[in-house]
């Protein structure tokens, strides 16, 4: 997707679980690179398929084409993230291809509804491997690579965002992965501080990528203030602030996004 002799002079932001135009992830890679960001990002098409929106056919494509012509350098990877071994591939692919990675976005998920009762010994651990342990092992990975190449030295910023949520009644394994995962972002704040590295956590919502209902759209609305549904670009707005220079003071926080949402 991109010539490994190219170089830029922009900073390189990993974007991960960017499978769908549709998608929060998407959002957020688009601004990046609108604000003056190379892109890489991730996406898992097993994934897709086997979810009720189904595989969006030609979407890496489309993604990378409005990356393309907001000026940024990109590569695509597809990443099984419940591979343990996946996020070190990753960013050497990354690596390889537009040098070190600056800034970490996390939007990766499993995200299949069940309850206590409903839900599988399977499911739970899948869950937890790709929401908790792949972000583990992608900020891990990332602060070793950073400290190594001295980034923050050369005036790069350092970032780590990770996307949350906290449905919990309904969707067990995916909101205590996500809880777990909020830990880990925001323990990275305190540990990788000397490298002038800052984490945070955005929840931002029910935001509709595909996913709802007409009844749970109105359900949404009628509880949120502005009396409208998040969009992608609303998460994706304050992404791009908290990897700006004007972001760095904006650390180890859980940040609601959600217009105001009652009950949140």
């Amino acid at each position: 997707m991109t010539d490994p002799e190219r170089h830029s002079s922009r900073p390189v932001a990993l974007v991960t679980g960017v499978g769908r135009t549709a998608g929060i992830g998407a959002g957020i890679a688009g601004e990046l690179a609108a604000a003056g960001w190379d892109i890489a990002f991730t996406y898992w098409n097993a994934y897709d398929r086997r979810m009720p929106w189904g595989l969006e056919p030609g979407a890496t494509e489309a993604i990378a084409g409005v990356l393309a012509e907001r000026g940024a350098v990109q590569v695509a990877v597809e990443a099984d993230l419940a591979d343990p071994g996946t996020p070190a591939r990753v960013f050497a692919e990354v690596e390889h291809a537009l040098g070190g990675i600056s800034a970490l976005v996390l939007c990766h998920c499993e995200s299949v509804d069940s309850d206590l009762f409903g839900t599988t010994v399977e499911s739970f651990d899948r869950h937890f491997a790709v929401n908790a342990r792949a972000t583990w092992l992608l900020i891990r990975e990332f602060g070793l690579r950073f400290a190594a190449a001295g980034l923050s030295e050369n005036g790069g910023p350092g970032r780590i965002i990770s996307l949350t949520s906290d449905h919990t009644a309904g969707n067990l394994p995916y909101g205590a992965s996500k809880g777990a995962m909020d830990r880990i972002t925001l323990a990275a704040a305190r540990e990788l501080a000397h490298l002038g590295v800052t984490a945070n956590v955005i929840n931002p919502g029910p935001v509709d990528t595909g996913w709802m209902s007409g009844e749970l759209q109105e359900t949404v609305r009628d509880a949120t203030p502005l009396g409208r549904l998040g969009t992608p670009q609303d998460t994706a707005h304050l992404a791009a602030f908290l990897c700006s220079p004007e972001g760095q003071w904006v650390n180890g926080q859980l940040l609601l996004s959600n217009g105001g949402l009652v009950g949140s």
